[in-house]
């Protein structure tokens, strides 16, 4: 069986990631309620993805502008670039490794489909204690989910691996209503307890990725790389 997942927000920590980085860059914000400006950073950042494609960090700062300039917080350049900057620090989240660890002992083959530059991510790897078959970054893709190009990489590695593919991440936005839309399983690891949209269609919802490693192993046949 092949497993992909969406990086950062499924196996590493976004939110707290993201909230550091613009407390650090811009001390005004600790006034603000944690999930307003995530809320607030996720509106932007889903807008300006629709755009023509640049680069992860290039997009991460322009947000990070934007939002400054929402609230009168300091404009220079510098600053919003250290938010991207600050991508490799972040953290798994506690339960990432242990479930990555015991779905590789198990014989999986795994993948990351992530809107991430491959020099960010480089940095990220370094946290988990796996190895990846399969890396899909929108650096390489030229293109950010909930386009298609990241699933339609990751059923050419399910073709080639000969097995299920199922792909497991959090984001309804990102991942789980275009994998519904392109026919591709998906498993939602609901970190903030949300509600499923009636567009989402997961064969399995997991409050986290050790629950749903725990399913996943599960699955009868036993998978087989």
């Amino acid at each position: 069986m092949l497993l992909t997942f969406d990086c950062y927000g499924t196996l590493i920590d976004w939110e707290t990631g993201i909230r550091d980085a613009v407390h650090a860059a811009y001390p005004a914000s600790r006034a603000m309620d944690d999930a307003v400006l995530g809320s607030e950073f996720h509106a932007i950042q889903n807008r300006l993805k629709t755009d023509a494609y640049r680069a992860y960090r290039s997009l991460l700062a322009e947000v990070t502008s934007e939002l400054a300039a929402a609230h009168g917080w300091d404009g220079s350049p510098a600053l919003a670039a250290s938010v991207p900057e600050s991508v490799p620090s972040w953290r798994p989240f506690a339960d990432t490794n242990r479930a990555l660890v015991r779905l590789r002992s198990a014989g999986m083959g795994l993948g990351i489909l992530s809107n991430i530059d491959d020099d960010l991510l480089a940095g990220t790897l370094e946290h988990l204690e796996v190895e990846f078959d399969h890396l899909g970054t929108a650096a390489r893709l030229r293109s950010y989910k909930p386009a298609s190009a990241h699933f339609e990489l990751g059923e050419l590695w399910a073709e080639s691996d000969g097995g299920r593919w199922l792909h497991v991440a959090q984001s309804l936005f990102h991942d789980i209503v275009p994998a519904t839309r392109l026919g591709v399983d998906s498993v939602w690891v609901n970190r903030q307890a949300e509600r499923l949209s009636s567009e989402a269609r997961p064969v399995y919802e997991a409050p986290d990725l050790e629950s749903a490693a725990e399913w996943i192993l599960s699955l009868d046949p036993a998978p087989q790389r």
